[in-house]
């Protein structure tokens, strides 16, 4: 993947998966073969003699947060502005790749920052959000990489992450309990104060309507 003939569109900085490395696509379907076999199938038939390469190719999609650096991309797009007020992204998807079962977790996060002298192109927020969670990862681990990296590139004067998500490994085994939702939060500067963060979370809770 990290080989730049492997990707084939780029908007505003975000590189967009359509061709594969196929070295990475072969060697992965060719362990997805002997895990087929493994689970009493037939990587053989029909139905599934294509199944490895989806599945490798599916994967190199799922993580191909991992060659993408979040910092450039916030930095490619920061603009000087005296602008000092709360700027707040919300319901933003996130889909990602738990490290423990390798099961999807999928859900909204909501994101906050106070300026500093500097904006961010407000695309790049979401775009950040998704290069850390096409990774392998945690709730918790996701939500501290989405704030350190808005914090230490932008440098505002406070940043603030909530993750709400359903995890497949919580709904589909263990305890099997489809209903449940796990929300992480992560705070810096100002929003350590009470009275921003209840205006931060008033504000992601609220409706236009």
């Amino acid at each position: 993947m990290s080989n730049p003939t492997d990707f084939n569109e780029e908007l505003d900085g975000y590189v967009k998966i359509d061709q594969y490395n196929t070295q990475h696509v072969e060697r992965v379907a060719n362990h997805y073969r002997d895990i087929l076999e493994a689970l009493g199938e037939d990587p053989n038939r029909e139905g599934l003699l294509k199944t490895p390469e989806r599945v490798a190719k599916a994967l190199q999609f799922l993580t191909h947060g991992y060659d993408i650096d979040a910092a450039e991309v916030l930095r490619g797009a920061m603009f000087e502005e005296e602008y000092s007020q709360m700027v707040v992204v919300k319901d933003i998807e996130v889909y990602s790749m738990c490290e423990h079962h390798m099961l999807p977790f999928f859900g909204k996060a909501h994101i906050a920052y106070i300026p500093n002298g500097h904006i961010v192109g407000l695309s790049k927020i979401p775009r950040v959000v998704d290069i850390y969670a096409r990774r392998l990862q945690v709730q918790e681990r996701l939500t501290n990489e989405i704030r350190d990296c808005i914090q230490q590139t932008l440098n505002p004067a406070g940043v603030a992450v909530v993750i709400e998500c359903k995890h497949m490994c919580m709904a589909m085994r263990g305890v099997q309990k489809q209903n449940s939702v796990t929300t992480t939060s992560a705070f810096t500067g100002a929003f350590q104060n009470d009275v921003t963060r209840s205006e931060f979370l008033r504000l992601i809770t609220a409706s236009l309507d």
